[in-house]
């Protein structure tokens, strides 16, 4: 029989047993997040991997995303089966454009474990055309074709420039950081956000000291059209006051809300492609909030040139000047 000093010390370690049961079933599972890949403007690819089921069994696991941070599986995510491993996901029903934050987890009785967290943005949705609109069609020294759209005797390319060539096979810079990009006095190119996704709707941001140079970054019989050459075309919408309700695509397939306006009723389609060094604060800046293309002409020799804009909240055609350095997109007018 135990002493009245002994049932202390055996009451305390009863409670001492129980507590570190009552932790060790509590212990998550252990789970890394996979890279992103395989990325369209519905789908992606991811997964993840499990390294410690913790104290009890898993039984389920996968992924879950959010347009929000730090995700959970109280919103979206997948179910990829049990237990210790690798495993891959597949994301769906996703909308183009779009940033997601994605991790891995995986759930076991006594709770969800969570990976590192990972972002990625959606490729763009297709560009809608004015179906009601003849459009004819070019190819540039990459191979690349666009569709083309006649504006009282001009003709424009109603896409933004996208090769990475000068005419004569010479290769554009590619310049992805922003202190040399800010740098350069010659020729250079980048993707918004350096994200490769953005070529094939949005186009290639250029420099103007691309847009002048002699080599030419049109395709033969096109070029970039003068301050002059975008003064004509406004004239011939009705004037630069209204002239960009009838430009930009309509809807909110690639440009925010509002969209002012947008009628593409000249078939010019024009996207919200944003800008590049518009500050050096904001290095990359206003995709789908502006449209903004270079002229050929220059405000004067030593480092602006003029440029046009359109924008989501109005419906005109802006015009300006800026800096040479910047990176805009290009439209291309026949010769």
């Amino acid at each position: 029989m135990k002493s009245i000093s002994e049932k202390p010390a055996f009451i305390l370690l009863i409670i001492s047993a129980f507590l570190l049961q009552s932790c060790e079933k509590k212990v998550m599972p252990v789970v890394s997040t996979a890279e992103v890949t395989n990325i369209t403007g519905s789908t992606a690819t991811c997964g993840g991997t499990v390294t410690d089921e913790g104290s009890s069994a898993i039984y389920t696991r996968g992924v879950c995303w959010s347009y929000e941070p730090s995700p959970t599986i109280n919103g979206e995510f997948t179910n990829n089966g049990t237990g210790l491993g690798t495993y891959t996901s597949n994301i769906t029903k996703l909308d183009g454009s779009t940033k997601y934050y994605v991790r891995a987890y995986a759930t076991n009785n006594d709770g969800t474990g969570y990976g590192e967290q990972v972002s990625f943005r959606t490729a763009p949705r297709n560009i809608v055309f004015n179906q009601s609109v003849t459009y004819g069609s070019t190819t540039d020294q990459d191979g690349n074709n666009y569709r083309t759209v006649n504006i009282g005797g001009q003709t424009w390319m109603a896409e933004n420039l996208r090769v990475i060539h000068y005419r004569d096979g010479s290769e554009i810079p590619n310049v992805t950081d922003a202190v040399p990009w800010s740098g350069l006095t010659g020729g250079g190119y980048c993707y918004y956000d350096n994200d490769t996704l953005n070529r094939s709707t949005y186009g290639v941001l250029y420099n103007w000291y691309a847009v002048s140079d002699q080599r030419q970054i049109c395709p033969a019989g096109w070029h970039v059209p003068t301050d002059a050459e975008w003064s004509i075309l406004e004239d011939i919408l009705g004037g630069s006051g209204y002239a960009g309700m009838k430009m930009k695509e309509i809807g909110q397939v690639h440009w925010a809300n509002p969209n002012l306006g947008a009628t593409n009723e000249s078939g010019f389609t024009a996207l919200p492609g944003g800008s590049r060094h518009w500050s050096f604060q904001n290095d990359f800046f206003n995709m789908e909030y502006y449209g903004v293309f270079w002229t050929s002409s220059e405000l004067n020799v030593d480092n602006q040139a003029w440029y046009r804009y359109l924008y989501a909240s109005g419906v005109d055609v802006g015009r300006s000047n800026w800096w040479k350095i910047a990176g805009f997109s290009v439209r291309c007018v026949k010769d």
